[in-house]
């Protein structure tokens, strides 16, 4: 099987969705996996071209917040904890993703830690699972913010562009 099928077939296989959606409450940015409300609507339709594109958005808040957080971070002992525990990856997570897996299955079950990989012992896990919650949905929001005055502006610009025409 090709690279490209392969990464095709894991790309349709996989979401972002952490399995506690708070879109359908009303949020514009889900608590749950970050993904703006109407990615989360349209995530089936999307291409893999619009699929990438989000995932890197949501891989690139996750470096920023993660890496800092976790130093001690041990790269080879996270990868055979989440072999071990059966996450699914795509081919091209970041850091920043790995670290989420395992400080989220630590976050679950705080006895993992000292097999994680991630430099942490078990009371420190509910911590910092708090404040990479808060810090990493700060952005996200942010970001949603961002975009939408990105388009407003755009739009503005074509609206006026069109007067003067």
């Amino acid at each position: 099987m090709s690279n490209l099928l392969i990464k095709t077939q894991t790309l349709a296989a996989l979401t972002p969705c952490a399995g506690r959606c708070s879109t359908v409450f009303g949020d514009s940015v889900c608590r749950g996996c970050r993904r703006f409300n109407h990615e989360v609507i349209h995530w089936n339709r999307y291409s893999d071209a619009e699929k990438t594109a989000v995932w890197q958005r949501l891989d690139a808040q996750l470096d920023q917040i993660l890496i800092p957080m976790l130093p001690q971070h041990d790269l080879n002992k996270i990868m055979h904890f989440l072999q071990h525990k059966r996450i699914r990856l795509m081919p091209n997570a970041s850091l920043g993703r790995k670290l989420y897996h395992a400080l989220k299955l630590c976050e679950k079950m705080p006895a993992c830690a000292d097999e994680s990989g991630l430099g942490l012992t078990s009371a420190q896990i509910k911590p910092i699972w708090k404040t990479f919650e808060q810090r990493v949905l700060s952005l996200a929001q942010a970001s949603y913010e961002l975009a939408w005055l990105r388009a407003r502006f755009i739009h503005q610009n074509i609206n006026d562009l069109d007067d003067e025409l």
